[in-house]
């Protein structure tokens, strides 16, 4: 019988190669470490050593909406981590808890300044669901229209227009 080519591995026929597939599905049907967690719990991810947990938390935060409130503190503090991925996820949260996250104002403005666009972005989007209550952003919002990205640069443009209604 002919060799036959599935999409990922050569095999002589369809079974075995169903067979694999299968197999390695199976394994895809965990959870994020984030699915199923209370704000609290979340928040408390926040706080751990490992980036990628911190990340994890920061991530599930911004699932919650509005109902990540209380987490506004550790979400601000973290936009002040090392890591690339917890600064960019703490502003996504930050972003969809929208208004109730104005106190986080001060420290998204700081982190339009960021060396990594992609958290640039995000702090410019956060500011702009934060509405007029980001005011004090506007002068370094409106810096960002020499940034680099244009990516970032049309979230400044989105932020400035959303806090300015």
């Amino acid at each position: 019988m002919p060799a036959r080519h599935c999409r990922w591995v050569p095999c002589r026929s369809t079974v075995p190669c169903a067979l694999l597939c299968v197999v390695l599905l199976a394994g895809c049907r965990g959870r994020a470490p984030h699915e199923g967690k209370s704000a609290a719990q979340l928040e408390a991810m926040l706080r751990s050593a490992d980036p990628a947990v911190q990340a994890q938390g920061a991530y599930g935060l911004s699932r919650l909406g509005a109902e990540a409130r209380p987490a506004v503190p550790a979400l601000t503090e973290a936009l002040h981590s090392k890591e690339t991925l917890v600064r960019e996820n703490a502003a996504l949260a930050l972003a969809q808890i929208g208004p109730d996250a104005r106190e986080a104002v001060k420290a998204l403005t700081e982190v339009l300044r960021d060396p990594e666009w992609t958290v640039r972005r995000q702090a410019a989007l956060a500011l702009g669901q934060i509405g007029p209550d980001a005011r004090a952003a506007i002068p370094a919002l409106t810096a960002l229209a020499h940034d680099p990205d244009h990516l970032v640069r049309r979230a400044a443009q989105e932020a400035l227009a959303k806090i300015r209604k």
